[in-house]
């Protein structure tokens, strides 16, 4: 059997906080159950660590890694290696947003290589970005 996690899932997995539900997401994150989460789970959780928690942003990134490298672990309609290719493109700086990355993994994943930005940080790595002004 498999399903989808939402991002409660996720945040409470990654911050152990509150221990009860963060017990109950760990029991299924870390069982052999398929799970799939969607880019919209990953930047809502990165939102949520920084928002609401005042996370550093290289231990979000690092976490939200260590979550996608779980077996268990897949993503819909994105390929696993793109969408941790991205977030390693938001590590280093606060220059790629976690946004950003999401939409760099869909663009690399679809095969489409050209991506429409005014964003002049938007990351070009294997992309075409195209600035029209």
């Amino acid at each position: 059997m498999s399903g989808f996690l939402d991002t409660s899932m996720v945040v409470r997995y990654l911050t152990e906080d509150p221990p009860e539900l963060a017990h109950k997401a760990a029991a299924l994150i870390d069982s052999e159950e398929m799970l799939t989460v969607t880019d919209v789970v990953l930047t809502e959780t990165a939102y949520v660590l920084k928002s609401s928690y005042n996370i550093p942003r290289s231990v979000i990134v690092d976490n939200l890694i260590g979550f996608l490298q779980k077996v268990n672990i897949s993503l819909y309609g994105l390929d696993k290696s793109f969408v941790l290719q991205s977030l390693f493109l938001c590590r280093p700086s606060g220059r790629v947003s976690i946004s950003d990355a999401m939409i760099w993994a869909a663009a690399r994943s679809s095969g489409n290589s050209i991506v429409y930005s005014l964003d002049e940080r938007f990351p070009e790595d294997g992309l075409e970005v195209r600035r029209h002004r």
